[in-house]
């Protein structure tokens, strides 16, 4: 098997170190992701003639064949599918520093890697961790990824643009309660936009630098800075497969998604209510 691996925290992160250890058991792997951090890019792609920066590293004692791009991941994923050869039979992005559920799941680069995948037709999965801090204890997804990662190749439906999103709580592996397929929750973010404070990072235990910015922005006159850090509102409080709450509740979560963003249902009461017109 040809595992193509990514992510969006860069290819310094020690979530990418993790998983493609995690992966090389599983066949030839090789790794290109982002040369800086990405989160946040969802699917976006280096497009518009932009010079895009390429890196081989060489490959590491254990087999795993390294390079950065300075892109998107997705954009990452379109150079493994370009170049890689023999083409990769899966792609496996992560594991992200930090949870991609419920809305979260809207705007991850870790999933937008995946996305692309299925838009190749590549079985894909997006792994993370509900853990923001650059030294996170991935013990746990080291000891339950392999089978669920074996299990879900082993049945993969026949079906275009499906794509996982796999969360794990931020807990001992002898503590976690199992695993759960849920659905996305529907709680989103407010507030926003508050004025940068450079105390935050310790708080959470990163550093500008490790997000691609700087301890020491220098502004332009009238410039304000500002960061996103705002208020999380649940909106599934009463649902207990709700992606975010199985978290919570000291679950693996598993979310099945889909390139297809129709909603059918809004479809057929359009049709049902004669939307379908001809006018000639």
């Amino acid at each position: 098997m040809n595992i193509l691996i990514t992510n969006d925290d860069g290819y310094t992160s020690k979530g990418i170190k993790t998983l493609a250890r995690i992966m090389r058991p599983f066949g030839n792997v090789t790794v290109i992701a982002p040369k800086e951090h990405q989160s946040g890019m969802g699917m976006a792609v280096s497009i518009g003639l932009k010079q895009i920066r390429y890196k081989d590293l060489g490959t590491d004692a254990d087999g795993v064949k390294w390079a950065w791009l300075d892109a998107t991941p997705a954009s990452c994923v379109k150079y493994g599918i370009n170049f890689m050869d023999p083409q990769p039979d899966v792609v496996v992005s992560g594991i992200n520093h930090g949870h991609n559920a419920s809305s979260a799941a809207c705007y991850s680069g870790t999933l937008g890697a995946a996305e692309e995948a299925a838009l190749c037709g590549i079985p894909a999965f997006g792994v993370s961790l509900d853990s923001l801090h650059r030294d996170a204890d991935f013990t746990c997804v080291e000891k339950y990824l392999p089978d669920l990662f074996s299990r879900l190749m082993a049945g993969l439906p026949d079906r275009y643009g499906i794509f996982y999103n796999i969360n794990f709580p931020d807990l001992p592996a002898d503590v976690i309660r199992g695993i759960r397929v849920g659905h996305q929750a529907k709680g989103k973010w407010i507030k926003e936009f508050k004025e940068w404070d450079p105390k935050i990072y310790e708080r959470m235990g990163v550093t500008p630098e490790s997000l691609g910015q700087s301890s020491n922005p220098v502004l332009e006159e009238g410039e304000k800075l500002f960061m996103m850090v705002g208020q999380y509102v649940d909106d599934d409080e009463n649902r207990r497969d709700a992606d975010l709450r199985l978290i919570e509740q000291g679950f693996i979560s598993i979310t099945s998604d889909n390139l297809d963003k129709t909603d059918y249902i809004e479809n057929k009461r359009l049709i049902d209510n004669g939307f379908n017109q001809d006018f000639q």
